[in-house]
């Protein structure tokens, strides 16, 4: 999918602001995108002279978009690898909770670090070995590629590798419809994009929230960057500027913790 999106944006010239002095191109994960969209949004209500495109296709096409010049801003969920921050400049929009989620009617509330990792694994594959009722788990995981998956690799299955059988989906939108319609699904999404569909469990006894992230009681949290080869210009510098300003508040009351305060500095 990540390649085939970033052909299409080389293939349209990158839709980029040096084909239109007016435009702004982001390309990248598919965890960041809602939220960019919203921000593109309210920023071309202030902004009617400037168009902001915004898609998806996962944090590796989104930092090779950047890199080949696709797009004007990458975006990404996962912290740029060695040869990545040698070559790009990572800016911080927010912090996001990486929430692990099942099905409203699951009696389950809460599982360790090491029951999530052995269900994604496979080792574990009935709820009644967590405490739920008999029935196969059904595993939902997202696409090599995703920085959603990266982050959870790190942070939850360290060395081992999810269970092939897992059903795959390619954004973290796909991964909540799937377990909001699944009464023995499990997958793991963005924080901010819980909602009454699907129920966050606690992990190690903590539930996922803004306030356990800033309390450093929930730790199972990961980077948004916009990605940015050289500095930015024009409209990409001012939608930026937005993001990194005004837009911060915006994020905050959809579930993120805001890469700076009010006042400019960092949380």
């Amino acid at each position: 999918m990540g390649v085939i999106l970033l052909c299409s944006l080389l293939a349209a010239g990158g839709c980029r602001s040096e084909t239109g002095a007016h435009s702004v191109t982001l390309a990248g994960s598919t965890s960041v995108q809602p939220f960019a969209e919203l921000l593109a949004e309210v920023f071309m209500s202030r902004r009617p002279d400037v168009s902001v495109n915004v898609q998806g296709g996962g944090s590796s096409a989104g930092i090779e978009a950047a890199l080949s010049g696709a797009a004007d801003i990458g975006m990404s969920s996962r912290h740029l690898e060695p040869g990545e921050e040698a070559r790009l400049r990572p800016v911080l929009i927010a912090q996001d909770a990486l929430a692990v989620v099942v099905h409203p009617s699951n009696p389950v509330t809460g599982l360790t670090r090491e029951q999530v990792r052995d269900i994604f694994t496979g080792r574990i594959r009935n709820w009644d070995q967590v405490g739920g009722p008999p029935g196969a788990i059904h595993v939902v995981s997202r696409e090599e590629g995703s920085g959603t998956r990266a982050s959870f690799e790190e942070m939850i299955m360290e060395t081992r590798n999810v269970d092939p059988r897992a059903l795959v989906q390619d954004s973290n939108g796909a991964v909540r419809e799937t377990v909001a319609h699944d009464p023995a699904a499990i997958g793991y999404i963005s924080l901010g994009l819980v909602d009454a569909r699907v129920k966050s469990i606690s992990i190690d006894g903590m539930i996922p929230s803004v306030q356990a992230v800033l309390d450093g009681k929930y730790r199972l949290v990961r980077p948004f960057l916009f990605v940015l080869k050289g500095e930015p210009r024009g409209p990409a510098a001012d939608f930026i500027a937005f993001v990194l300003g005004p837009g911060q508040a915006i994020l905050r009351e959809e579930g993120l913790i805001p890469a700076r305060t009010e006042g400019g500095g960092s949380p």
